[in-house]
C-alpha cells in the first residue's frame, strides 16, 4: 500500500511538472570576428562563467576571419547578430539598405598592430611599395590600412586581405605579404623571439584614437521581433565584461586555455593592451569624425543624416 501511495505521489508530481514545464532558453545565432582576441572573447568567457545561461540565453557562435564574413550572414538573416564588425563597414551596409543595426560598441581605440619580418621596414613610413595586410573587406583593419595610406602618403602601398592573425602570420613568414597585422596575444611570442617587429600600431592612425572602430550589429528583424531578448542579451553581455575585469582568477585561466597561451601572457594581454574602456559597449565614440572618415575613405557616398543615425544606432539601455 505504501508503494502504491509513493507511486501515486510521483505520478501527481510528474503531472505538475508537465503542466508547468521549465522555460526554454532563448536561442541566438551569431558570427564573431577573430576568434581568440580578448575583445571578441566576451561571449566565450561569459558562457564559461554561466552568465548567458543565467539570463536564459543559449548562444550558437560561428567564428569568422573578419568583418566581411561576419556581416554577410547578419544581412541575409542566417544569424541574429554579428560581433567585431568595422564601424565603417556597418555604415556602408546600412546605407545600401541592408537590415543591419548597431546594438553596441565593440572596440573604442584598438590594440591591433602591424609588423614585418624584413628589417628594412622599420616603421609604417617605410611601407610604400610594400603589401600591407588587413583581415577582410569592410573590416576595421581595412579602414586603418586605408588611413595609414592616406595619412602617410603611401601611394604605392598594396592593401591585401589576409584573413585572421594566424593565417596572416604565415603569409608574412613565407614572404607572401610584407607587413602583417595582429591583435594580442597573436604574434607576441614571435616578437619576443625576434622573428618579427612592430612597425605600426592602430593608434598611429588618427581615425582610431578615441573612436569606436568596431561595433556589434543585429539583424533588423531580430531587433524588431525579439526586442526583449536582445535587451536581455545586452544585460548579460555587460555582465560578462564586468566579470572579465574582475579579480576572479578563473577568467584568466579560461582565456589562457581558449587561446593556448600561458596564463602570464593571457593576463598581460588584458592588463597591458585592453583597458576596460576599450570594450565599453554603451557608446559609439567619435561618431561625427567616423562618419566623415567613412565618406573620405569611400565606404559611404555622403554624410549620414540625424534620422539615419537614429535608425542605425539602437543600443539597448543599461538597466539601473
Amino acid at each position: 500500500m505504501r508503494h502504491i501511495r509513493h507511486l501515486a505521489g510521483a505520478v501527481a508530481l510528474a503531472a505538475v511538472v508537465c503542466a508547468h514545464p521549465a522555460t526554454a532558453a532563448d536561442k541566438l545565432k551569431m558570427t564573431v570576428g577573430q576568434r581568440g582576441n580578448w575583445d571578441t572573447a566576451v561571449l566565450h568567457l561569459g558562457e564559461k562563467a554561466g552568465i548567458f545561461k543565467k539570463h536564459d540565453l543559449e548562444l550558437e557562435i560561428v567564428y569568422t576571419s573578419g568583418a566581411g564574413e561576419t556581416l554577410q550572414p547578419v544581412v541575409s538573416g542566417a544569424v541574429d547578430m554579428g560581433f567585431a564588425v568595422g564601424t565603417h563597414g556597418a555604415m556602408a551596409a546600412f546605407v545600401k539598405g541592408a537590415p543591419v543595426r548597431i546594438m553596441a560598441a565593440e572596440a573604442t581605440g584598438a590594440a591591433d598592430y602591424w609588423y614585418a619580418k624584413n628589417p628594412a621596414i622599420k616603421t609604417i613610413k617605410d611601407a610604400d611599395g610594400h603589401s600591407i595586410a588587413f583581415s577582410t573587406n569592410g573590416s576595421s583593419t581595412q579602414s586603418i590600412v586605408r588611413a595609414f595610406i592616406a595619412e602617410f602618403n603611401l601611394t604605392k602601398a598594396k592593401p591585401t586581405a589576409t584573413g585572421n592573425p594566424p593565417t596572416t602570420l604565415t603569409t608574412v613568414m613565407t614572404d607572401q605579404v610584407d607587413i602583417g597585422w595582429a591583435s594580442p596575444p597573436f604574434g607576441l611570442k614571435e616578437i619576443e623571439e625576434g622573428k618579427i617587429h612592430i612597425v605600426a600600431r592602430a593608434t598611429d592612425a588618427a581615425l582610431v584614437r578615441g573612436q569606436t572602430i568596431r561595433v556589434n550589429v543585429v539583424n533588423a528583424d531580430t531587433l524588431k521581433n525579439r526586442k526583449a531578448v536582445v535587451e536581455r542579451f545586452m544585460q548579460a553581455y555587460r555582465e560578462a565584461i564586468d566579470y572579465m575585469y574582475s579579480a576572479n582568477p578563473q577568467v584568466i585561466k579560461d582565456y589562457a586555455e581558449f587561446v593556448k597561451v600561458p596564463e602570464a601572457m593571457a593576463k598581460r594581454v588584458r592588463d597591458d593592451f585592453f583597458p576596460k574602456s576599450l570594450i565599453d559597449p554603451d557608446e559609439i565614440k567619435g561618431l561625427n569624425p567616423l562618419i566623415e572618415e567613412a565618406v573620405k575613405l569611400k565606404f559611404i557616398p555622403a554624410l549620414l543624416t540625424k534620422e539615419q543615425v537614429a535608425e542605425l544606432i539602437q543600443i539597448p539601455p543599461r538597466k539601473k
